[in-house]
């Protein structure tokens, strides 16, 4: 029988782990700069305050990794927002239950409209959004939809409620090759604090969705903290790489995305219990490029242009552009609607200039699946 991460994580001691990574000293970060196969002890002592000072070494040796495993490229997508109706109250969510906003989800008009506009942009490559509202915004709705989006586009990832094993592969034969599902903290009472009622208070449900999209043979499984929720980043992130070595582990054919979302404004939303500068989310970032090469690093418009600017060519190799974080946001911009707000509000257009201005590529279209993809290969 296999040991659920459930179990691995409830052997795991944050108190422990803390105090083990906050006595990382200048010769553990040398050991894991110069070690080839880095392990989680060698991402603690990256992530640890002792590694600020060897910030440039790091930031080198992740931007050359980069380099060597996905070239030149950045890939682009966008996120749909489809609803934001929300059964769960969140204390840091814009589309929290208890916020009165004006709800909206689009039908089949409002989407065509919507894709037809971030077509217009360029992007062939798509997140699907929602609330997390299995009754308006379960698998009727999706068995509804994915099928005339995904005509429209070369590749989809979601980032909905967590669904069953079976629900998952049922959407896959729809189109469905990626979803991004956050834990948004590891530290459980924190966990609690902020879920204050609905399904997303079931905190190990969550915490085994990865699991489920495993067994379901989803191609890529995206996992991430929100930064700041938890008043220990480091120790927060470092619970996020045990569960990353534990799912390539298991589910080695899925591929891996790391998000690295810093709380942003949002209505009636909490104040962060932990504030990281732009020299720890460097650190942070460039700390998973060491510890997995080959894993997809994603940076969203929460942050802003300067930043990302210079944080793309070091180690990220997916990016978000233009984003509207509304339903109906791209064909008729409403954002007293917003999920959060945006600080990076260029277009996708001056994104990729600036990137190309870097000699980067932008990529627009992900793969397609006459690649081989759906044959197993």
């Amino acid at each position: 029988m296999k040991t659920a991460f459930r179990h691995h994580w409830q052997n795991l001691d944050w108190d422990d782990i803390s105090l083990n990574l906050y006595g990382k000293t200048s010769r553990d970060v040398e050991r894991a700069l110069i070690n080839q196969q880095r392990t989680l002890d060698d991402f603690m002592a990256l992530i640890s305050p002792a590694a600020l000072p060897y910030l440039e070494e790091i930031a080198q040796e992740a931007q050359s990794l980069t380099r060597q495993r996905f070239g030149n490229t950045v890939s682009f997508y966008a996120p749909l927002y489809l609803s934001n109706l929300c059964a769960n109250d969140c204390s840091y969510c814009g589309f929290s239950m208890s916020n009165r906003i004006k709800r909206k989800t689009l039908d089949q008009h409002e989407i065509a409209l919507e894709c037809q506009a971030l077509n217009a942009m360029g992007y062939k490559h798509l997140l699907l959004v929602t609330g997390e509202h299995q009754g308006k915004v379960g698998m009727d709705y999706f068995r509804r939809h994915l099928p005339a989006i995904r005509q429209k586009f070369s590749s989809l990832m979601m980032e909905v409620q967590p669904l069953k094993t079976e629900e998952y592969a049922e959407l896959k034969t729809l189109g469905l090759d990626a979803v991004m599902v956050y834990q948004e903290t590891y530290h459980g009472p924190t966990y609690q604090q902020h879920h204050l009622r609905g399904n997303k208070q079931d905190f190990f449900w969550r915490l085994a969705t990865p699991e489920r999209l495993g067994d379901a043979g989803v191609d890529k499984i995206g996992l991430g903290i929100l930064i700041g929720l938890c008043a220990d980043w480091r120790t927060d992130s470092y619970y996020l790489a045990e569960h990353l070595s534990f799912l390539q582990k298991r589910y080695w054919k899925s591929r891996y995305s790391i998000s690295f979302p810093r709380l942003r404004p949002c209505t009636g939303g909490t104040e962060p219990a932990s504030i990281m500068d732009d020299a720890q989310l460097v650190q942070l970032i460039c700390a998973f490029r060491l510890f997995a090469p080959d894993v997809e690093l994603s940076l969203s418009t929460r942050e802003s242009p300067h930043f990302r600017d210079h944080m793309v060519p070091l180690a990220i190799n997916s990016l978000s552009a233009g984003s509207k974080t509304q339903p109906g946001g791209y064909a008729d911009n409403k954002p007293e609607l917003e999920q959060f707000s945006p600080h990076d509000n260029r277009s996708p257009q001056r994104v990729a200039e600036a990137l190309m201005a870097k000699g980067l590529q932008p990529v627009w279209k992900d793969w397609d699946r006459y690649l081989g993809h759906t044959s197993g290969i």
